[in-house]
């Protein structure tokens, strides 16, 4: 099925993303975006090998390798105890790596591929819902008007999407984000995820996120896990108190910290675990976070995002129409995406959350078993987005291995 006019609502990376596949399928695509010039929201972000498989269709893992960190393992400490020691070689794929990436860098090349594409973008449209005009489906926007009708409506619109019904539920805990310049001369591993916890109330991370647009040198994308409720008592308590509550956990992150002169540095990020049961309607797919969202705690969401892009794409070049397209997709994506919800809300309070006893058991026994084979290889799967074998059903499987090339040198 190719030469459906199909509109794309949300111009994030999932929406950029799957635009771009659908125009190469030879559909005609167009991009509706709330901001009056397009941009990224957020800071930093993990590829996995899942989503390098997608940009690697879309020839566009060279660029994001380039732009971002490659990272060879995640390590987190409670203490002095190592209770998270993952590495993507357990993976047994020999060169399988992650990429740490800013939003903006991903934003940026996939914004700048859909350009040169010649994808129309309607910015300054804030999308308020949609209403089908026979088969057909057409896009309201707050300002009153709405667009002409087109065969599919994809909702690219994220975890708070007016396309779909509210579900699910905000999660208690969030993060501050910072990206910062990677520290000269300290002690963090430029290719891993690193990670300290006190039970499972705090937890502050340092990823490798390489070189944004508009920076000259590597940065570091910096968390701090905070509960909702307590951001206002954040702010009120002030930076230095703050800092000190920081290095107090994590004294080598004092020469990240003396970057940050003002809270406006931080933004804070609030999560929400959400997932459709039904992601279509007619002549309408909901996709990315707009079909499913969770905590960031297994670093799934911009490649389960890609993911879904990619199966839309099969699932309308399969389908004798746009419905069974949709349901194409839905099918080649369901079994995965349930799992990695289930798994999300299974390890989230693991690591954020107010209880005593889970962080316990994390430390005293989930630790030390995480150095043992099998778990070493379970635990890089999980990491990876390779649980339950994604890619293979998407016909992706040999793109996994075609990725190897671009691994280089740690």
């Amino acid at each position: 099925m190719r030469g459906r006019n199909i509109a794309v609502a949300g111009c994030g990376p999932c929406g950029l993303a799957v635009a771009l596949l659908l125009d190469r399928s030879g559909h005609q695509v167009t991009l509706f975006e709330r901001f009056e010039t397009p941009k990224p929201i957020g800071s930093g972000l993990m590829l996995q090998p899942t989503g390098m498989a997608v940009l690697g269709k879309l020839g566009l893992l060279d660029a994001a390798l380039a732009r971002g960190a490659r990272v060879d393992r995640l390590f987190g400490k409670a203490g002095k105890r190592v209770v998270l020691d993952v590495h993507y070689a357990a993976l047994g794929r020999p060169g399988t790596f992650g990429i740490g990436i800013h939003r903006a860098s991903l934003f940026a090349i996939l914004h700048e591929a859909v350009l040169q594409s010649g994808i129309p973008i309607h910015s300054g449209r804030d999308v308020a819902g949609s209403v089908l005009v026979g088969a057909r489906r057409a896009l309201c926007f707050a300002d009153g008007q709405m667009s002409l009708p087109f065969d599919l409506v994809v909702d690219a619109l994220g975890t708070r999407t007016p396309l779909a019904p509210p579900t699910g539920r905000a999660l208690r805990y969030g993060a501050l984000w910072a990206s910062l310049d990677w520290p000269l001369g300290a002690t963090f591993d430029p290719h891993s995820l690193a990670q300290r916890y006190e039970r499972a109330s705090k937890m502050a991370g340092v990823l490798p996120i390489g070189v944004p647009p508009g920076a000259t040198t590597p940065k570091a994308a910096f968390f701090w896990s905070l509960r909702v409720d307590r951001l206002d008592a954040w702010r009120a308590a002030g930076l230095a108190r703050w800092k000190a509550e920081v290095t107090a956990l994590w004294p080598e992150c004092a020469t990240l910290l003396d970057q940050i002169n003002d809270p406006h540095q931080l933004t804070f990020a609030r999560y929400a675990h959400r997932t459709l049961a039904s992601p279509a309607e007619p002549a309408l797919a909901h996709i990315g976070d707009a079909w499913h969202s969770a905590s960031p705690q297994l670093g799934q969401g911009a490649n389960m995002a890609l993911l879904d892009a990619w199966a839309l794409a099969q699932g309308l070049s399969q389908g004798g129409d746009i419905d069974e397209g949709v349901r194409q997709c839905i099918r080649l994506r369901r079994r995965h995406v349930l799992m990695y919800q289930w798994l999300t809300a299974l390890f989230t309070p693991v690591y954020q959350s107010d209880s005593r006893l889970l962080p316990l058991i994390r430390d005293r026994v989930v630790g030390p078993l995480a150095k043992l084979w099998p778990v070493t290889a379970i635990q890089a799967s999980m990491v990876s987005g390779l649980v339950g074998h994604p890619l293979e059903p998407l016909g992706l499987g040999d793109d996994l291995d075609a990725a190897i090339p671009f691994a280089g040198s740690p």
